[in-house]
């Protein structure tokens, strides 16, 4: 269906179709396809699609078509349109998404998180405000200390509304939901549909229409495997996959922040580059850890559920599940983070004979029994340590201080000699910009730039490693 389709033909207005075509889109995913037009439309939508879908375009390009055609002046502390999220990560993307394709429609925007201070917060909502983009904890924060108000709000989103009920927020959505006005837009996405999502639906939407689509991933591309381990082999055993396999880029799986924290001081301790994201972490760990490993400065990022729930890694080498989720549903979803977009990937999964009864109900859900092999079979393939290829420059400064990814780029390249093709993903953000450089010039380069200039002013560069 996708294949046939162009976003012109999905009754976007020139602008957006515009900053489409600069992010480098020319044919929307199924979700997009099937959701924008119903948003479009004004009604509540319920949505089945998981992280890797396309979701977020499919509810940011028709909300922002949706306030421009009924422009109302932006009022300081009341939004228009609340898009609620379970994460940081998530909320810090879904923004991201707000200003790539909003960048030729008039509006105003932010993101709200805790973790960071409130102040700049209460500072920010005392501006026009259109489209505020928060997690719940912070949202109610606000609405108590009465600096934000949702009795103008036309267009409510709920996104990975299943991952917010998991981290025990159905009382906050619902407190927010009573907060909106009865009259208005609500679109709702989840990947899962366990009982509370009925719940929300009928308590807070209005005959919704229904959009499901699954994950943008053939079983055909994935190749998964199984290892029986002890609970003493496990970790271990992870360090064995990836000198067995050793993938650009692998995404490790654990159920607790415990086992993430141990996992990572043993790989680190083996030489691999691997870093974890679990909760506790502060606002620039979490940033500096999710830019590493998507500029493959970083090969392994251990994670457990709820902290990588958003993540979008476009091309991921290989799952690792070093501990059997006992949700089956939650298995697919871990999975099908790899072999997208036509490419294949692997999922290496480790269990113990404790788990084996989580495993029969991944096997009933997915169709099919598990392919078993031997521990002792992993051998370290040839090649040396395995290193990522990037490696990641910090420079203190971002978009506070005017810096553009062009102006870096122009730094490395035109001032100090170094090829484009040395030059991998530029991030800038509001205090801080991390350029991934190839592993054999970061050395280098960092010692350069950190004497050189950029956009006319010195800059501090450090090289971030584990």
């Amino acid at each position: 269906m996708s294949q046939e389709i162009k976003f012109a033909d999905l009754g976007l207005a020139e602008p957006l179709l515009r900053a489409i075509a600069d992010a480098g889109y020319t044919t929307p995913t199924p979700v997009q396809a099937q959701a924008i037009p119903q948003v479009l439309k004004g009604g509540d939508l319920l949505a089945g699609a998981q992280t890797g879908t396309g979701k977020t375009a499919g509810f940011t390009l028709p909300i922002l078509q949706l306030l421009s055609e009924k422009p109302v002046a932006a009022k300081p502390g009341r939004p228009r349109c609340l898009i609620l999220v379970p994460t940081r990560e998530l909320a810090a993307q879904v923004e991201e998404s707000v200003q790539t394709y909003g960048k030729y429609v008039p509006h105003s925007s932010m993101v709200m998180f805790g973790g960071v201070g409130i102040n700049p917060q209460i500072t920010r909502l005392r501006k026009p405000l259109d489209i505020l983009v928060a997690t719940p904890g912070r949202l109610l924060d606000h609405v108590g200390q009465k600096t934000l108000d949702l009795s103008a709000i036309e267009i409510l989103v709920l996104d990975e509304a299943d991952r917010m009920l998991d981290m025990g927020f159905f009382d906050d959505i619902a407190t927010v939901a009573r907060q909106c006005p009865a009259e208005r837009q609500t679109l709702l996405f989840s990947a899962t549909y366990p009982e509370g999502i009925a719940k929300l639906a009928a308590q807070f939407m209005r005959q919704p229409q229904m959009v499901k689509v699954e994950a943008q991933h053939a079983e055909a591309q994935i190749e998964q495997r199984w290892y029986e381990v002890t609970e003493s082999e496990r970790l271990f055993a992870v360090g064995r996959l990836l000198e067995h396999f050793r993938p650009v880029n692998a995404l490790a799986f654990c159920n607790t922040k415990a086992q993430c924290k141990r996992l990572v001081e043993l790989l680190q301790g083996q030489g691999f580059s691997a870093l974890a994201l679990y909760g506790e972490l502060e606002q620039r760990e979490r940033d500096q850890v999710l830019v590493r490993f998507s500029n493959r400065s970083c090969t392994v990022l251990v994670a457990t559920d709820v902290a990588a729930r958003g993540l979008d890694i476009p091309s991921l080498s290989a799952v690792i599940n070093v501990d059997v989720t006992p949700d089956p549903e939650v298995h697919i979803h871990r999975i099908g983070r790899t072999g997208r977009a036509g490419e294949t990937g692997q999922v290496l999964n480790l269990a113990s004979l404790d788990e084996m009864g989580a495993v029969g109900r991944i096997e009933q859900l997915q169709g099919r029994e598990s392919e078993w092999q031997p521990l002792a079979g992993l051998k370290p393939a040839a090649g040396g340590r395995l290193l990522p290829p990037m490696a990641t420059l910090h420079l203190q400064g971002g978009r506070k201080e005017k810096i553009r990814a062009g102006d870096v780029l122009g730094a490395l390249t035109a001032d100090l000699g170094y090829r484009r093709e040395q030059i991998g993903k530029i991030d800038v953000n509001e205090f801080s910009t991390y350029v991934a450089v190839e592993r054999g010039i970061a050395k280098e380069a960092a010692q350069r730039l950190n004497g050189g200039r950029v956009k006319g002013k010195s800059v501090k560069v450090r090289l971030l490693d584990d």
